[in-house]
């Protein structure tokens, strides 16, 4: 079974990650319309932490569900599963505690940069930095595997897509 544990690129990886970026604000765009129909919200800036807070769960419910079915819509289309150490299915437990390690492509930044006024692109020089810091540490895993994926007990394994 270790044989068939291949660790897609970096690049496959990271392209995966940017495409679910994108498919997140179909995401966004409902939970923001279900948060500020519910909550009579009139202008962006009213009850921003709780629209906040309410993303972070709704992200959790999207990433711990198709997780534990083993990919995501970005992860299908680049061919990429998770899974366990020992190449098994992930629980909904282990797909959670990934999710919540998963935050560590962006809170160390934003951390860091809160008590400073910075503009938006000194906001995205750091974040984009941090992200490009945090990816290429995976180099430093024997299998090359994202750090955060290490301490969650999860590894990404290239997949044979499952209709030709």
């Amino acid at each position: 079974m270790q044989n068939e544990l291949i660790t897609p690129s970096l690049w496959r990886r990271m392209a995966s990650w940017m495409y679910e970026g994108l498919l997140l604000f179909g995401v966004v765009f409902i939970a923001g319309y279900l948060f500020g129909t519910l909550s009579q919200t009139r202008n962006a800036m009213d009850n921003r932490h709780a629209l906040q807070a309410f993303l972070f769960v709704v992200f959790g419910i999207y990433f711990v569900w198709f997780w534990a079915k083993g990919q995501t819509l970005a992860m299908k289309t680049w061919n990429i599963r998770v899974v366990d150490r020992h190449g098994m299915p992930i629980t909904q437990k282990r797909a959670l505690g990934r999710y919540i390690l998963s935050w560590l492509w962006l809170l160390p930044p934003l951390v860091a940069i809160a008590p400073f006024q910075l503009s938006g692109p000194e906001t995205a020089v750091i974040l984009i930095g941090w992200v490009a810091v945090w990816a290429l540490l995976a180099r430093f895993h024997p299998q090359g595997q994202f750090w955060h994926d290490v301490w969650a007990g999860t590894r990404l394994v290239h997949s044979l897509p499952l209709s030709r």
